[in-house]
C-alpha cells in the first residue's frame, strides 16, 4: 500500500466533513417536512452536536498542517491543475472556520432550530411579538460571527461574502439603487400590459393529486431525476442536497390555483439540476459543491422564468394542463392564461410576487437586515420599520406581520446576509439565458416543443461542472463574456412587459 499524499489526506477529510453536513440536511429536511413537534428540541441538540464535530474536523491542527503543505506543492502544479482551487477553498473555508469559536458554531446550530419554531409559532398567530427574542439571538449571534471572520466598512460585509464570495454591501447599495428606478419607470406599463384579465378568473378546482403529477411531468422534461431526487410538501418551499444521489425538492399547495405550486416546483427543480449536475468524482470537496447562492439562485430563476413563464413554454405546457385540469380550458385561454402568469401589481407576499416587484421586495430585506446587523435598527422595531419601508417601495399598507415580516424564514435559521443573492440570482439568470439563446440556434423552437436538452446541456457544461473551481464573477465572464450586469435583466422585462 501507498502513502496517501498531502492532497489526498484533505480531500479524504473534506469528503468526512460532507458527510457531516449531508446528515445535517437530512435532519433539517426532515424538520421541515415530516417530524413530530414534539422533536423539536432534540433535533435542536442532534443539529448542534453535529455542527461541532463538523467545526472539529475542520479546524484540526492536522488539517491547517496538511493545507500548508499542499500550498507549498501546488507551485509545481500545472497552472490549469483543477486541484488548485480545491486548495483555495479549503484554504478560505478553513481560516473562517478556525476563526470561530467552537461554542458560536454550535450555538448558532442550536438556537436557529429553536428559533425556526418559533417563527412558525408567531406566523401562526400572527404575532411579531413571539419571535422576537429569538431574532435578538439571531443578530447577536450574527454580529459575533461577522467580528470573528473580521470584516471592513461594515459586519454585514462578512455575512454576506458567506453566501457570496467577493460581494460587498457598498457594490449591492448602488446596484439596487440603479435596478430599484429602472423596476419604478417599468412598472406602470407592466402593470398596464398585464392588467387586462382579472387573474381571479384562473382560480378554480384544482386538486392537488393532479397537481403533484402536472408538477413531476414538468420537472421530469426539465431533466430532474426521480430517482435521485422528491416531491415532499412543506410550509415554506425549499430544495435540500443530502449527498450526491439524493436531492429534497418541497412545495406547498393551493386547490384553487395550480400555478403556486408549480413554479415553486420549477424553481426548486432549478436548485435540484444544479446539484444533480455537479461531478460525482469530486463530490465532498469544494469542485463538487455550488460557488455561490447568487450562482445557485441563477438555475432556479432561469426555469422558474425565463423558461416557466414564457409564451413559448406554455405553446406545449398549456394544452397539457387542461388535460390534467378539466375545465382550465373554459376558465382562460392561452393569451389569457399567460397574461394571468405574468400578472404585474405590488402585494404582500415575496415568493408570490411577479418578476417586475420581486427584487423591491428583496431591497426591502436587504436594507432591514443590514441594519439590524449593524445595530441601527433594533429587533423589536422590525415592524414599524417594515411596514414604513414597504409603503414607500409598494406604495400598500402592511395591514398583519404574517404579510409583512414574518413571511420569510430566513432570519428564522440565521441567515442574515442571504437575500440580495436572490437578486444577483435574478440578474445572473438573465444574462445566462441571453447566452444560451445566442450560442444556440433554434433554442427557443426546442422550448416550444417541450424540449429542454440542448439547454440543460448547456448549464451543465458552463455553470454546473466548475463547482467552486471560479469565484462567481469569474464563472459568470467564463459563461457569458462578463461579469454580472443588470442591463440584461432590465432588457428582459422590457422586452417582455413593454
Amino acid at each position: 500500500m501507498t502513502t496517501p499524499t498531502v492532497y489526498e489526506k484533505l480531500t479524504a477529510r473534506s469528503r468526512e466533513i460532507a458527510l457531516i453536513g449531508n446528515a445535517s440536511a437530512l435532519l433539517g429536511w426532515d424538520q421541515e417536512t415530516y417530524m413530530p413537534s414534539k422533536a423539536v428540541a432534540y433535533r435542536a441538540e442532534q443539529l448542534s452536536y453535529l455542527a461541532g464535530l463538523s467545526h472539529q474536523l475542520s479546524t484540526s491542527a492536522e488539517f491547517g498542517e496538511w493545507l500548508a503543505v499542499a500550498e507549498s506543492e501546488q507551485s509545481s502544479w500545472p497552472a490549469d491543475d483543477e486541484r488548485r482551487a480545491n486548495v483555495r477553498e479549503w484554504r478560505r473555508d478553513y481560516d473562517r472556520a478556525t476563526r470561530t469559536p467552537a461554542d458560536l458554531v454550535t450555538e448558532l446550530a442550536r438556537v436557529s432550530a429553536l428559533s425556526r419554531e418559533a417563527w412558525l409559532a408567531a406566523r401562526q398567530k400572527s404575532d411579531y411579538s413571539h419571535f422576537q427574542p429569538w431574532l435578538d439571538k439571531i443578530i447577536a449571534l450574527n454580529k459575533r460571527q461577522a467580528d470573528c471572520w473580521g470584516w471592513t466598512e461594515t459586519p454585514y460585509n462578512a455575512l454576506l461574502d458567506a453566501y457570496e464570495p467577493g460581494s460587498n454591501a457598498a457594490d449591492l447599495t448602488a446596484l439596487f439603487a440603479d435596478l430599484r428606478q429602472t423596476l419604478v419607470n417599468l412598472l406602470p406599463a407592466a402593470m398596464k400590459r398585464t392588467g387586462s384579465v382579472d387573474p381571479a378568473k384562473l382560480r378554480g378546482d384544482y386538486p392537488v393529486e393532479a397537481q403533484q403529477k402536472f408538477n413531476r411531468a414538468v420537472a421530469e422534461a426539465m431533466g430532474f431525476d426521480f430517482e435521485a431526487g422528491r416531491i415532499d410538501p412543506t410550509t415554506h418551499p425549499f430544495c435540500s442536497g443530502m449527498g450526491f444521489g439524493d436531492c429534497r425538492l418541497t412545495t406547498r399547495y393551493d386547490e384553487h390555483d395550480f400555478t403556486s405550486s408549480l413554479f415553486s416546483i420549477m424553481h426548486e427543480a432549478g436548485h435540484g439540476l444544479y446539484e444533480q449536475g455537479l461531478r460525482a468524482e469530486v463530490y465532498g470537496t469544494p469542485l463538487g459543491g455550488s460557488v455561490s447562492l447568487g450562482i445557485h439562485e441563477s438555475q432556479s430563476r432561469l426555469w422558474e422564468n425565463q423558461i416557466g413563464r414564457s409564451r413559448v413554454f406554455w405553446e406545449y405546457w398549456y394544452p397539457r394542463a387542461c388535460e390534467f385540469f378539466p375545465g382550465l380550458k373554459e376558465r382562460v385561454s392561452l393569451d389569457e392564461f399567460w397574461t394571468i402568469i405574468n400578472h404585474v401589481e405590488p402585494s404582500y407576499i415575496r415568493t408570490e410576487s411577479d418578476e417586475v416587484t420581486y427584487n423591491l421586495h428583496i431591497i426591502l430585506r436587504f436594507e432591514l437586515e443590514k441594519a439590524l446587523v449593524e445595530g441601527t435598527l433594533a429587533a423589536a422595531d422590525v415592524p414599524a420599520a417594515w411596514n414604513s419601508r414597504f409603503k414607500e417601495l409598494f406604495g400598500i399598507e402592511v395591514k398583519t406581520p404574517n404579510e409583512g415580516c414574518l413571511q420569510d424564514i430566513h432570519w428564522s435559521l440565521g441567515g442574515l446576509g442571504y437575500f440580495p443573492t436572490y437578486t444577483l440570482g435574478n440578474l445572473n439568470a438573465a444574462q445566462l439565458f441571453r447566452t444560451a439563446l445566442r450560442q444556440n440556434a433554434g433554442l427557443e423552437q426546442e422550448i416550444a416543443q417541450g424540449r429542454y436538452t440542448r439547454l440543460l446541456a448547456w448549464l451543465r457544461q458552463n455553470i454546473h461542472q466548475h463547482g467552486r473551481r471560479y469565484l462567481p464573477d469569474n464563472l459568470m465572464k467564463l459563461a457569458t463574456g462578463e461579469p454580472t450586469r443588470a442591463q440584461y435583466f432590465g432588457d428582459y422585462l422590457r422586452a417582455k412587459f413593454s
